[in-house]
């Protein structure tokens, strides 16, 4: 691919997500495999919001990024993992955090075209940011992120001084009952006053995985798409 570098890995979740991007000389493409189950809360979201005995029951593993929103569950074969890092002063970098996803988003929408999903949307507008999102980063919907009859890849940004890092996932499976019960104290937590059962803040959530697509296939579409566009 002319201009970009590009990287496959796989291993933990954990240590991808603390990879440092400051490592980072020209524009680079991080691809991800998770080798286990993990469940990735945003910078801010309390780690209380993770039910410890459920956790260590399913296997996964709990820890913090350093982007914002709420908790996504990665697992082997459940998703799409694909970060872009660029230097500043590259001719995609921008500093504003609300339009420097967008192109990326319209390159995912075109990727999903081309592995036969077409009329994917990119959002435009301001963050979208339901009480749910704060525990479930699907919930919500920020600029950049894509969705077919629901969401489908979701988009984060980590800048330094020297490179913004756009991490992003698109879902392969969705397995709300782990959701609801990974982060039921999370869960919990928003429902504030509701009586115990009257409130499922994951019941009416839109997402759309890609189910039935080979991850590989959309790895291909996707460095494909980014070295006609970019």
């Amino acid at each position: 691919m002319t201009g970009w570098q590009i990287e496959q890995r796989r291993g933990s979740a954990r240590s991808f997500h603390a990879r440092s991007p400051d490592e980072v000389e020209r524009r680079t493409v991080w691809i991800f495999e998770v080798d286990a189950p993990a469940i990735a809360l945003g910078s801010a979201q309390p780690i209380s919001d993770v039910d410890p005995d459920e956790a260590s029951r399913l296997g996964v593993d709990p820890f913090r990024r350093r982007s914002g929103g709420g908790a996504v569950l990665m697992e082997p074969g459940g998703c799409v993992w694909i970060d872009i890092v660029l230097p500043v002063g590259d001719p995609l970098w921008t500093p504003d955090v609300s339009t420097a996803p967008l192109w990326l988003g319209e390159l995912w929408a075109a990727t999903l075209a081309g592995v036969g999903l077409p009329g994917a949307s990119v959002h435009h507008g301001a963050m979208l940011r339901p009480p749910a999102a704060g525990v479930v980063c699907f919930a919500g919907l920020g600029p950049g992120e894509v969705s077919l009859a629901g969401k489908t890849v979701g988009i984060s940004q980590r800048r330094t001084r020297r490179v913004a890092r756009f991490q992003t996932l698109a879902l392969t499976d969705w397995n709300a009952d782990a959701h609801r019960s990974l982060l039921a104290p999370g869960l919990r937590r928003i429902a504030g006053d509701q009586p115990a059962g009257e409130l499922d803040p994951l019941r009416d959530l839109a997402v759309t995985p890609l189910r039935d697509v080979d991850p590989v296939s959309v790895v291909d579409a996707f460095l494909a798409e980014l070295d006609r566009r970019h």
